[in-house]
């Protein structure tokens, strides 16, 4: 299945080639979850602050659905 995914702040560095906050396309087996994507990308757990599923907030055991739309972001910092 195609999900649309869009990292944000530094998780930009997941996905050489692709700006902050703009949308790449990832291909999942059926029935992956929002942490599936997450490992499939390589980003860390523990440097997940918050995920977005279609403009919601969502836990990473969320099942994703064909065209879904995320969003993933860091820890904001700032001052």
């Amino acid at each position: 299945m195609k999900i649309k995914v869009k990292l944000y702040a530094t998780f930009s560095r997941y996905h050489p080639g692709t700006l902050a906050g703009t949308p790449f396309e990832v291909d999942l087996p059926a029935g992956s979850t929002l942490r599936d994507l997450i490992n499939h990308l390589e980003i860390p757990e523990s440097e997940v602050k918050v995920c977005f599923v279609n403009a919601r907030i969502q836990e990473l055991d969320v099942d994703l659905n064909e065209g879904d739309e995320v969003g993933i972001f860091p820890p904001v910092g700032g001052g």
